[in-house]
């Protein structure tokens, strides 16, 4: 049951397209005020996921609720709370910034003096007066992003889909985006943010769940989502010929991997486990193994999402 905590909740969500099953039992449940990241390769179901959440596409199966309506039998309530940006702009490339901001705000029916007041204030908001005179067409790849996203705020939604809103675009202009989001939130707004840049996750999301072959395999904060494959222990030797030795005492800890290319030996290290740098560095030095790093590194998100995908037979529950 959908709690009044939440702005976005679904359960059992299922969708077939012809022979594929895009969505095959997917539950989400996304907290007010938060960024939730939804992550998968290509073709996982994230799209197919926010599509229904937006009301663009029905299930086969399962509810979903955003901003406590139902999206089948309360659709119209629904569009009404959420705002949309996808993959691609939808820009008219004809039209100025300033001119697209008001036809969508029509579009949505607000009087034209409102939708006026709209467009000026959004622009100005995000630091595009200037440009909101100029052709979209004259924009920078990033600028388009941006004008797209804050299309869909010319309501003031406070639900918003973004579905993988910085492809394309340079660390720049990737920044610019995310500090948008940011400044979202922090006025209330709820967002769901689908991405295949795991470091964009990283930085923006409090919650992320991840999607594979149409099902959430992990969910968790990125914290406890790193915490679940634990951190790696590395030592760099000065010669490759005392990687035999490095590994005979990080065997002492669990199963090394050696990669003679770095001279570099790895091994697991679990959330529970007692080691320590000093005590590695101490034994290193006694089996007379010379090193030139010894560190003690956690797992990056990328890391997590490889593994996560690579094992979808049983949901990981965080």
């Amino acid at each position: 049951m959908m709690s009044s905590e939440s702005a976005v909740w679904a359960e059992g969500l299922r969708k077939r397209f012809g022979r594929t099953e895009a969505l095959r039992g997917v539950d989400l449940e996304v907290p007010k005020g938060s960024v939730f990241g939804l992550l998968g390769p290509n073709g996982a179901g994230k799209t197919t996921a926010v599509r229904i959440l937006s009301t663009l596409t029905l299930p086969d199966a399962g509810q979903a609720r955003v901003a406590g309506y139902d999206v089948v039998r309360d659709a119209d309530e629904v569009r009404y709370r959420i705002g949309l940006a996808g993959q691609h702009a939808s820009m008219d490339e004809k039209l100025s910034g300033r001119d697209n901001l008001r036809l969508f705000g029509r579009l949505y029916h607000l009087p034209p003096k409102v939708a006026r007041a709209r467009a000026d204030e959004l622009l100005t908001r995000f630091g595009l007066a200037d440009a909101g005179d100029r052709f979209v067409r004259t924009y920078s790849g990033g600028m388009r992003r941006r004008i797209d996203l804050i299309s869909s705020l010319i309501t003031a939604p406070p639900v918003l889909f973004l579905d993988e809103p910085t492809t394309g675009l340079d660390p720049r202009s990737r920044g610019e985006i995310w500090d948008t989001i940011r400044e979202l939130v922090a006025d209330g707004t709820t967002v769901l943010l689908t991405t295949q840049y795991l470091d964009e996750a990283d930085q923006l999301a409090d919650r992320i769940a991840v999607v594979d072959t149409g099902r959430v395999i992990a969910s968790g904060t990125p914290d406890e989502l790193k915490a679940e494959i634990g951190s790696r222990l590395d030592v760099v030797v000065a010669d490759a010929r005392d990687l035999p030795g490095a590994a005979t005492v990080l065997a002492r800890i669990g199963e090394p991997d050696t990669d003679p290319e770095t001279r570099r030996v790895s091994v697991p290290v679990g959330g529970g486990s007692s080691t320590t740098l000093p005590a590695v560095v101490l034994e290193l030095d006694r089996a007379g193994v010379a090193v030139e790093d010894v560190a003690l590194r956690r797992p990056t998100l990328d890391e997590v999402f490889l593994r996560l995908t690579g094992k979808t037979d049983e949901k990981v529950s965080i």
